[in-house]
């Protein structure tokens, strides 16, 4: 039941937002060279709180201390954030005429659209994710010719000319770096101050962003607060916010636009939002990772299950992007052993308990869907629920560690045809599906071939043997749904946030990683020098690669580069 706000409460919420709207204007105006200023020194007070941050995050969810899994809160909380500021700072001193855009490579896809290189883009690129690539595939209509005019056009309305305005971020319960990189879209991307709510699952996160973010809170540029969802429906309704961004669940997305009960059905029957304000939002999903046949090897099988485990088990599977649909060939002599190894990772994997509320119900619920659903215990945590994919499984997100396994027919191209049209138009949600390949299917299958079907594959963020949450910790890239949701069909939401490069008109990005670790992988003709990635849940060096990678965004310089190497190698 939601609460009642107190008295003292609507005055603390009212002066926050009264001191926002004051420093709107300011704000507003502030120029390129200030914000990186801005940013350098976040970059300070962050690398003071960020292994209290971490520690205090890994306790939260439950991870033991000393665990490997700590990593996980390093990268995708202080790590993820020192990323997006050094990334803001290069595209913001380099805002004078869109000049960073003659530094990425583009070209165009066979379909037409223009690809802009995003990844890598520096030594420390090709050093520290050697072999990922990332390029930001637009919309039909934008190409070398125009993008300039497609990029970064909030800074192209003079400053004295730019509306003030008040944006109130709703914060995701789940990973830490959300929050802050949702706020930095409002301020850096949009020139909006913000009001962020926390989630209550970590508004435990609250004094480490008040104290990293310190230099927005000085210039009147944000303010944070807790509460419950009688604070958010407060703030939602408050005549100072001017529009809203939300990441969490469609059904608060429909209450906050449409109304509660009656009244909310009622609104959305008749195309009447009780919401009049602009609305941005990330909702999740019902993610596919597509496992496409191949001549794999032993060691590929092996290496390929712990990234599917990494798919699902990440953050013990409480991620928006986490696999929620395995599919895979029915008539590859593979599948079998495949899917062994994966529950056989799984089952092996760290302590961690189901942290986030109402999980257990979530997977009792994805339980009675399926007669024939097993669990996977995990030592010292909660069971993984795996079940064959039936009818009604694609409708709805569990968030929580469950997966539904989907068998489809046909050889290499025929199988993932299936599996795209399947993706589309049987899983709920357009934000991240992943495909495992390996490169000799792709070049039997011609590049063209296969980047035809990836445009084919409606959904904003897409890893190719990698996995999207990669996309969400590369801040260069975009994030968000697949362009084309409305009010009334929200899905995976409206809208994008990170793309530090700031293109207007973005349709997805698709990260290519590295299909075998190093060295393995310079036995089978490739270049690379990624070992097994610092994300995957079994990575054994993944609390000091962290630390490291955190320490190494900061203050980049050869000096770090040797102890990132040597303990990724032991990884």
């Amino acid at each position: 039941m939601m609460s009642t706000l107190s008295d003292t409460t609507r005055e603390d919420l009212d002066r926050a937002l009264s001191e926002l709207r004051e420093h709107a204007p300011a704000w507003a105006k502030t120029t390129p060279k200030e914000r990186a200023a801005i940013l350098e020194a976040i970059k300070d007070h962050l690398m003071e709180v960020a292994p209290a941050w971490a520690k205090e995050a890994a306790r939260r969810k439950q991870i033991p201390e000393g665990s490997a899994l700590t990593g996980e809160e390093w990268v995708s909380g202080p790590y993820a954030v020192m990323a997006a500021c050094n990334l803001l700072v290069s595209t913001l001193t380099q805002m004078e005429g869109r000049a960073y855009l003659s530094s990425l490579p583009s070209r165009t896809l066979p379909g037409g659209q223009l690809a802009v290189k995003i990844a890598p883009h520096s030594i420390w690129d090709h050093l520290l994710l050697s072999g990922v690539e990332a390029e930001v595939w637009m919309e039909q209509g934008v190409d070398a010719g125009n993008l300039a005019e497609h990029t970064a056009s909030a800074y192209a309305i003079p400053p004295e000319e730019r509306e003030p305005r008040v944006a109130l971020v709703l914060g995701a319960g789940n990973i830490a770096a959300i929050t802050p990189l949702d706020c930095f879209q409002k301020l850096f991307g949009e020139h909006q101050v913000v009001l962020l709510k926390l989630n209550p699952v970590n508004a435990y996160l609250g004094p480490f962003l008040k104290r990293a973010l310190e230099p927005l809170v000085a210039r009147g540029a944000l303010r944070v607060v807790e509460g419950d969802g009688a604070v958010g429906a407060y703030l939602c309704a408050h005549p100072d916010v001017d529009e809203i961004h939300i990441t969490g669940a469609g059904e608060t997305h429909d209450l906050i636009v449409w109304g509660a009960g009656d009244e909310g059905a009622k609104n959305k029957a008749a195309g009447t939002p009780k919401l009049t304000k602009r609305i941005t939002s990330e909702l999740g999903a019902v993610c596919p990772t597509i496992v496409v046949p191949g001549d794999w090897t032993e060691q590929d099988l092996r290496f390929q299950a712990e990234q599917i485990a990494t798919h699902k088990m990440h953050n013990s599977g409480f991620n928006c992007v986490a696999c929620q649909v395995l599919v895979v060939p029915d008539d590859w002599g593979h599948t079998d052993r495949l899917l062994a190894e994966v529950e056989r990772v799984i089952a092996g994997m760290g302590e961690r308990g189901l942290y986030y509320p109402g999980a257990e119900e979530r997977l009792a619920a994805f339980s009675s869907l399926h007669d024939d659903a097993h669990t996977i215990d995990r030592r010292g945590g909660g069971a993984c629920v795996i079940a064959p994919f039936s009818e009604g499984s694609g409708d709805e997100e569990v968030f929580a560690p469950a997966m539904s396994v989907a068998r489809l027919p046909g050889d290499a191209p025929a199988f993932l045809d299936a599996a795209i049209r399947f993706s589309n138009e049987e899983l709920h949600g357009t934000l991240g599906a992943n495909v495992l390949i390996d490169p000799k299917t792709i070049s039997k299958m011609g590049r063209d071939g296969f980047e035809r079907r990836l445009t084919e594959l409606r959904y904003g963020a897409i890893a190719v043997n990698g996995w999207t949450g990669l996309n969400f910790l590369m801040p260069q890239c975009t994030w968000g749904a697949f362009p084309g949701h409305t009010l009334e069909d929200v899905q995976s939401g409206i809208g994008v946030v990170h793309n530090t490069y700031m293109f207007d008109r973005p349709e997805r990005t698709v990260v290519y990683a590295p299909f075998r670790p190093f060295p393995r992988t310079l036995l089978h003709g490739g270049l690379t020098l990624l070992p097994k990635p610092p994300w995957f849940v079994t990575n054994r060096r993944g609390e000091q690669l962290g630390s490291l990678l955190t320490k190494f965004q900061h203050r980049p310089g050869w000096s770090k580069i040797p102890g990132v190497f040597a303990n990724a190698l032991r990884g």
